[in-house]
């Protein structure tokens, strides 16, 4: 058998995307007991990292081995009985997600909806809670299928007031747009690294407040076997997943140790990576890079005469959506992007299947020469399906942006 060899690809769709190479650098650390001090002292890093990531004093603040996916099942089947009310505004296809995990748990599962390319505004979320009064509302911050991000600074007040949990999925947007969780009042929070974060999908960081830990608390269950006298049964009735069981997780995570799982050790270096290189370029420096991208690239789309979908003014920063042309197979043109030039970008799910691309610029990916590469291969296919368009104007317009911001940052710097 050969050694594993794959193609040198410049991923730009809405993920995953291409790691930082100093991710996959601590990936490959050799590992050590999953009790060894060494290794319990980095969890705790990690732990407090994530903190900083999530903007939140959170103590149970952590990983969930499994897929971003894992940490949204982790979340809602560990606080959703049976019966319980749950509310969930849709405005694509990760908000069916959330809908499919709550009736799974068999929560009485209540919808909202909005035509794809737009978002809610906070009076029609509040009308839904007083109509509905559900213990959860369940909200993905940035859904890719449609490249739009719900605003929630104002979602938090409004559950609080109603007495609501507020859960939010913010795997699309959690590095390249802002993100408070204290400040929004949000509960529980749970993410993935493939996004802005720069790493591999395989880890989920979360964190959850006190409101949201007693919820689950209640449902606490230890396993015969490591259950020891001070161990009591809880008043709810037992979390239906073992795997996903957020109060085994968190004794895991916490100062008993409890035995649940063995952790995902190359996970949790991977993810401490990302969260380090966050940190350690700023928040606000993170966010401003992955706006100019952003932007960068609307503009060029825009120049060569594409059509960007939906509501502009609720866009997340990191993927823009993109009409396909009348007249141009637009799966052709992700063949030939793919197979002559080496770049990814994607299409979409359900009604904007075949309809739109969709064109990120990511962690590591979010900088000038992979938009410019990006823009440049995209003219070059478009003109060999015979699409008219400006020789040029995408990538000109794109460094005009980032020459514009370089003059800006320098003016800025002289004062």
């Amino acid at each position: 058998m050969q050694p594993l060899q794959f193609p040198p690809r410049l991923l730009m769709g809405p993920g995953p995307i291409n790691c930082y190479p100093s991710v996959l650098q601590a990936m490959s650390t050799q590992l050590v007991g999953q009790y060894d001090p060494t290794m319990t002292g980095y969890m705790n890093e990690v732990m407090a990292l994530y903190r900083q990531v999530f903007n939140t004093q959170n103590e149970q603040t952590f990983l969930i081995d499994g897929t971003s996916r894992a940490g949204i099942e982790a979340s809602l089947v560990s606080v959703l009985e049976p019966g319980d009310k749950v509310l969930v505004p849709i405005f694509g296809r990760f908000g069916h997600l959330l809908t499919e995990i709550a009736e799974r748990a068999d929560a009485e599962v209540h919808t909202i909806e909005v035509p794809w390319g737009e978002v809610f505004d906070p009076q029609q979320i509040e009308e839904a809670i007083k109509r509905v009064q559900p213990k959860v509302l369940a909200i993905v911050q940035g859904d890719t299928s449609t490249t739009m991000l719900q605003p929630l600074n104002d979602i938090g007040g409004i559950c609080r007031a109603h007495d609501v949990l507020l859960y939010t999925d913010a795997t699309a947007s959690i590095g390249g747009n802002p993100f408070d969780m204290d400040a929004w009042q949000i509960d529980a929070v749970s993410v993935g690294l493939q996004k802005c974060l720069g790493g591999p999908s395989g880890s989920a960081p979360v964190s959850y407040n006190d409101r949201f830990v007693a919820a689950v608390r209640k449902r606490h269950h230890v396993e015969a076997g490591i259950r020891d006298a001070h161990h009591t049964e809880s008043m709810g009735s037992r979390i239906r997943s073992n795997y996903f069981d957020l109060g085994m997780i968190m004794d895991y995570w916490g100062e008993e140790r409890l035995n649940h799982h063995t952790e995902a050790a190359t996970m949790l270096f991977g993810s401490r990576q990302c969260a380090v290189e966050l940190l350690r370029e700023g928040q606000d420096a993170v966010i401003a890079r992955h706006q100019l991208a952003g932007n960068a690239m609307l503009q060029g789309i825009q120049a060569m005469g594409l059509q960007p979908y939906g509501d502009l003014s609720n866009k997340m920063s990191n993927v823009v959506g993109v009409h396909i042309p009348d007249n141009v197979d637009g799966e052709k043109v992700r063949h030939d992007m793919l197979n002559i030039f080496n770049i990814e970008i994607g299409t979409s799910f359900g009604p904007l299947k075949g309809k739109v691309w969709r064109i990120g610029t990511m962690g590591y990916n979010a900088r000038q020469d992979a938009v410019l590469h990006t823009l440049q291969s995209l003219e070059t296919v478009l003109r060999g399906q015979g699409f008219a368009l400006p020789n040029g104007e995408g990538v000109d317009t794109a460094l005009a942006v980032y020459s514009s911001a370089k003059d800006s940052a320098a003016q800025k710097a002289s004062l």
